[in-house]
């Protein structure tokens, strides 16, 4: 497994205002560390090369990077017409740079999944899923995960499917695929009509010549583990093994988790932890073990997405941490000197990872599974699928 990683990556920074702190990306890396995961055979630690402009042209417009390139390098130049020089996505020096550094990490990934160097890859500071062609949006400049689809595209890869369980809707990914019958975008998160970016409603299904290939669950607000992993176990696994994906791409935002400021869900680390558990399962059977993971949102960033994502990595290391293991000494030791606050005490919330099967029944006047039904509803038909009774 090749982890995508350089310390410059941190520097993907907003200002100290800013929900998206560095600090994240800083106590993820040393956290993985902390438990060894660096030095351990069958995990690679890489630093990505930059991309290149040519590179970003695969879902970027040349404008736009020209615009990114002028506000990175004299921020009062930022052009808010193309989302650069906003209150979610302001701009900073050195912006072009650090972001093309992220997305190279995405890019290597899929150089290296699709070629064999290595079966799976994880780039966590990536995930920055809502920049479009054009335009940077909600604290995203280069849309890395639609980058390591298209290369795969490029590389020879005939279907791809993306699935992204941030806590906001995948809408940059879904936008550049959206009339690509090649590509398969499923996204579970909350409500549009709770939350930004106001997409992502189950009706949105692809474009004439994709219809099917967008994917939308729209959970109701408040929604904990056992619902949220039913929803997942509804819709994800089924379309996968339909859709028959040569490679998997997946968004792990951790803005899921009870204790994140921006949503209003309310996962554990052990629901995130189980879902990037089935999403290496749905990898190894239907992708050849071909799977790209990146980061995403998350906004508790001591208590709560470091451990995710360090779950994440070791998973896709075949290097499970157990839930119920002790957080490192050291690294909480850190977290109190860098932040002040006391660090989690182990890489669990307690939760246990259990939900009822959708394919056990479902109750009409429950509110997650009218959400699951209307997304079984607008796509399960175009893939041969019974939305009231396939799982």
């Amino acid at each position: 497994m090749q982890l995508l990683w350089d310390d410059r990556m941190t520097g993907y920074d907003f200002g100290a205002w800013h929900p998206m702190k560095p600090v994240r990306l800083r106590l993820t890396i040393d956290l993985v560390r902390a438990f060894g995961l660096d030095a351990a055979d069958g995990l690679t630690v890489l630093a990505p090369p930059v991309a290149t402009d040519e590179q970003l042209r695969l879902v970027h417009t040349a404008d736009y990077i020209a615009a990114v390139r002028r506000a990175s390098e004299d921020p009062s130049c930022a052009d808010v017409a193309c989302g650069i020089g906003t209150d979610d996505t302001p701009a900073f020096k050195n912006m072009h740079e650090v972001s093309a550094l992220i997305a190279g990490g995405s890019l290597a990934a899929a150089d290296a999944v699709w070629t064999g160097a290595a079966p799976h890859a994880v780039n966590f500071a990536g995930g920055l899923h809502h920049a479009m062609p054009g335009a940077a949006s909600g604290f995203c400049v280069y849309n890395d995960a639609a980058l390591a689809v298209a290369r795969l595209l490029e590389l020879g890869a005939e279907r791809v499917v993306y699935v992204d369980v941030d806590v906001h809707h995948g809408d940059g990914v879904q936008a550049v695929f959206w009339n690509d019958p090649r590509v398969m975008t499923i996204s579970l998160h909350e409500s549009p009509r709770f939350l930004f970016p106001g997409t992502g409603f189950p009706e949105e299904t692809g474009g004439p010549d994709a219809e099917g290939t967008a994917v939308n669950v729209a959970l109701p607000p408040g929604v904990s583990d056992s619902g949220w992993l039913r929803a997942f176990d509804a819709v994800v696994p089924p379309l996968v093994e339909a859709f028959a994906p040569d490679a998997l791409v997946s968004q792990h935002g951790a803005d899921t988790h009870i204790e994140d400021p921006l949503a209003h869900l309310g996962l554990t680390i052990d629901a995130q932890r189980a879902a990037a558990v089935a999403l290496h399962d749905l990898a190894h059977r239907h992708c050849a073990g071909r799977w790209i993971a990146t980061g995403g949102g998350g906004y508790a960033a001591t208590d709560v997405v470091p451990r995710i994502w360090t779950h994440l990595v070791a998973e896709a290391a075949h290097l499970p941490i157990a839930p119920g293991t002790e957080v490192p000494f050291d690294w909480r030791e850190q977290v109190r000197i860098m932040t002040g606050e006391s660090g989690p005490q182990r890489m669990t919330d307690g939760g246990t990872g259990a939900f009822r099967a959708f394919s056990g029944g479902y109750d009409p006047s429950d509110r997650l599974d009218q959400a699951v039904l209307a997304t079984r509803r607008a796509v399960f038909p175009a893939h041969g699928l019974d939305p009231l009774f396939d799982i």
